[in-house]
C-alpha cells in the first residue's frame, strides 16, 4: 500500500454517496471541529440524493453521475473517475453509496466504505441498509455493529479497519438498531480518516496494521 497521510498536511477527502448525506454532514462537522482533512467533491449515483445539497450549501463541488445513464457498470465507472481525476483525491469514501466502485488501481488501498454490521456477518451484495437489519433480528444474535473497511472488487470483503459493536435488544426494530448502528458509524469513520491521515495505517498481506504512533 502507497503511503497515506503526512503530519501537518489536511487529507483530500471525495465522498460518493446515493442518499440523504447524514454521514457527509457528520464529517463536514468533525472537519470544522479538528478532523485533519478536507472534502473536494461530492459525487452522487442519484440526481435527487439530498447529499448534494449538502455539499452546495458548504461550496464543495457536487456531481451527479446518475447510474441509470449509463448502459453498465463500466461505462458509469468512467463518468465517476473521469469526475474524480479533476480534483485529485488522497482518500474515496464511501457513503451509502449504492453502486459498484471499481478502484482500477488508482485507488487501491486508498478508498473507504462503511457497512452497517460486523463483517463477515451480514455483509456481502444484497445487504445494505435496512436489510442488514432486518437480517440482524431475524437471525436473533445479541451483538451486531458497524465495520470501516478498505474497498476491493468484492462486496465488503476488502482489508478490515475498524469495528464497533452496539447490542441487539428484544424489542428493536430495523430502525431503532439502525439508529444506534449509525451513531457507531458517525464515530468510527472520524476515527478511520483521522488514523489514515496521519499516517499510522498499512495494510499488509490483505489485513490491515495501525501503528501505536506515528514513528511505529
Amino acid at each position: 500500500m502507497a503511503e497515506l497521510g503526512t503530519a501537518g498536511e489536511k487529507l483530500r477527502i471525495a465522498v460518493l454517496l446515493s442518499g440523504s448525506g447524514t454521514s457527509l454532514e457528520n464529517l463536514f462537522e468533525e472537519i470544522e471541529a479538528d478532523l485533519p482533512a478536507e472534502i473536494v467533491c461530492v459525487l452522487s449515483s442519484k440526481k435527487s440524493a439530498f447529499g448534494l445539497e449538502r455539499a452546495e450549501k458548504r461550496g464543495i463541488p457536487a456531481i451527479a453521475v446518475p447510474r441509470r445513464e449509463y448502459p453498465d457498470v463500466a461505462s458509469f465507472n468512467d463518468a465517476l473517475h473521469e469526475a474524480l481525476t479533476r480534483f485529485e483525491p488522497d482518500l474515496v469514501c464511501l457513503l451509502g453509496f449504492l453502486s459498484p466502485f471499481d478502484l482500477r488501481e488508482r485507488y487501491e488501498g486508498r478508498a473507504l466504505n462503511v457497512h452497517p454490521a460486523l463483517i463477515p456477518a451480514f455483509s456481502g451484495q444484497g445487504f445494505y441498509g435496512h436489510h442488514v437489519h432486518e437480517a440482524v433480528l431475524a437471525k436473533g444474535v445479541k451483538l451486531t455493529g458497524a465495520t470501516v473497511h478498505f474497498v476491493s472488487a468484492g462486496y465488503d470483503e476488502g482489508p478490515i479497519l475498524l469495528q464497533d459493536t452496539v447490542a441487539v435488544l428484544d424489542d428493536d426494530t430495523p430502525d431503532s438498531l439502525a439508529a444506534r448502528v449509525q451513531a457507531l458509524e458517525r464515530r468510527l469513520l472520524p476515527e478511520a480518516i483521522r488514523l489514515i491521515a496521519t499516517g499510522r495505517v498499512r495494510i499488509e498481506e490483505g489485513r490491515t496494521r495501525i501503528a501505536l504512533d506515528m514513528g511505529e
